[in-house]
């Protein structure tokens, strides 16, 4: 008997228009065709955040931006990921905040679970982790997270945010988790990075 864990994350109502979305390098939807040739599929990416955007990219921009690209998905999806990456820039050119998804086998108890995936009890927090209730129409009740973490041998802190949800159906937990220490930009893309979180579903192949 196989023992793959076969529910996978379904991103079929994500919006895609303020993401640039990367798919798993390993796990049981992959590998990607994307993969094949990175950075290839990053430049053409990069055409399309200009043309959605109706803007002229004149004549380095699509290069930097595909380059931009290409860097972000090797660096948050090393080989073995299994992860998803959402890239969100507003501007083609902007500097892309990282968000990542992932799905694995439930663990039990669900509240534990879920405080432990969005690091809700984070003795090394600034301050106490801001802990809210979070639903989504497809994963059901989740906890969703904020905090400030330090960072060692940096005196700059991160902004964290996370969200996680147990979904009893599909015996399967799912987080989704981003940080930066660009506070502005985090707020900013708090409304984008919300509607992502209750976007996402699951998928049985």
């Amino acid at each position: 008997m196989s023992s793959t864990f076969w529910p996978i994350i379904d991103i079929e109502y994500v919006d895609s228009y303020a993401w640039v979305i990367i798919p798993p390098r390993s796990g049981p939807s992959a590998p990607f065709e994307e993969w094949d040739d990175i950075k290839s599929w990053c430049l053409e990416r990069a055409e399309d955040l200009w043309a959605d955007r109706e803007l002229d990219p004149g004549p380095n921009g699509v290069e930097f931006v595909g380059e931009t690209l290409s860097r972000c998905a090797e660096a948050f999806c090393p080989p073995g990921s299994d992860h998803w990456l959402f890239l969100h820039l507003d501007h083609p050119t902007d500097v892309p905040l990282p968000v990542c998804a992932a799905i694995g086998p439930a663990r039990e108890p669900r509240y534990p679970t879920l405080r432990a995936l969005t690091e809700a009890d984070d003795q090394n927090a600034v301050d106490p982790p801001v802990v809210k209730p979070f639903h989504s129409e497809y994963l059901g009740e989740g906890m969703t997270t904020f905090r400030y973490a330090p960072q060692e041998g940096s005196p700059h802190v991160l902004a964290c945010v996370r969200y996680a949800w147990q979904v009893t159906q599909h015996e399967a937990d799912v987080v989704v988790w981003t940080a930066t220490e660009d506070v502005a930009r985090i707020m900013h893309a708090a409304p984008d990075l919300e509607e992502l979180a209750r976007t996402l579903a699951i998928f049985i192949p």
